[in-house]
């Protein structure tokens, strides 16, 4: 897996300070991509040991309140073993901290429940039971909206997946109550 960079401090990209990934190869090539570049699965850098440890030194700041994942698209079949194997060290690490991932797949394909399915791998439902807040659905330019939290577009949901889990139902992520939604 390539990635286009790490942010060590990001507060746009889930709630807090977080430490972002920003992986290489997306399929969806959604209109308006902030980041049309990371499209290409060969943009960047290899995803190494070296940028691993980039990570976990960030997120050893105690001011860092989780990582975040997104990309391109990190739920491409390419990415999800490199990004479960980071997922699970994470998690190992630092119990306390919170995962976010971005995609532009549906909650309900990437279980295996609707669509392509060309995200869902046997290893899919083990990567998202090491994510907390799933923003799901592609980017829609026409749905924008700038005063969405941690979302670009109207159709997208911030999901609370342990909520999830628990109610059996898509919960959407208590943070969200408080958009300001103006029409661009």
């Amino acid at each position: 897996m390539n990635y286009a960079k790490i942010n060590r401090c990001d507060i746009a990209n889930g709630e807090g300070i977080r430490v972002s990934l920003f992986v290489s190869g997306c399929r969806n090539r959604c209109k308006g991509c902030f980041q049309p570049e990371t499209w290409d699965f060969t943009y960047g850098k290899l995803f190494d040991e070296a940028a691993a440890a980039e990570i976990f030194a960030a997120a050893d700041n105690p001011a860092v309140r989780g990582l975040t994942i997104l990309g391109g698209e990190p739920m491409e079949p390419e990415n999800q073993p490199e990004v479960l194997a980071l997922l699970c060290e994470f998690k190992r690490r630092y119990p306390d901290k919170t995962v976010w991932l971005y995609t532009g797949n549906l909650y309900e394909e990437l279980i295996g429940g609707r669509g392509e399915h060309r995200s869902f791998l046997p290893i899919t439902a083990r990567l998202l039971s090491c994510v907390d807040v799933l923003v799901d659905g592609r980017y829609i330019e026409e749905e924008k909206g700038l005063g969405l939290r941690f979302r670009g577009s109207k159709n997208q949901r911030v999901i609370d997946l342990n909520e999830t889990g628990s109610q059996g139902r898509v919960v959407i992520w208590s943070g969200c109550k408080e958009d300001k939604y103006y029409e661009n």
